[in-house]
C-alpha cells in the first residue's frame, strides 16, 4: 500500500511544477491546431480528387 500512496505523492508533486498555459496561449494553441488540421484536410481531399480522375481516365 506504501508504493501506491507514495506514487500519488509523486503525481501530485510532479503536478505542481507542470507550467500549465495561460488563456490567451491556450486559445492561440487551440487556434493553430484547428488550422493546421483544415489545412491537411483539404489537401487530402485535392489528392484524392486527383487520384480519383487520374483512375477514371485510365479507365
Amino acid at each position: 500500500m506504501s508504493a501506491i500512496s507514495r506514487f500519488f505523492r509523486n503525481v501530485k508533486s510532479e503536478m505542481g511544477k507542470v507550467t500549465w498555459p495561460t488563456g490567451k496561449e491556450l486559445r492561440t494553441y487551440t487556434i493553430t491546431v484547428i488550422i493546421a488540421v483544415a489545412c491537411m484536410a483539404v489537401f487530402f481531399m485535392v489528392v484524392d480528387f486527383l487520384i480519383e480522375m487520374l483512375i477514371q481516365f485510365m479507365l
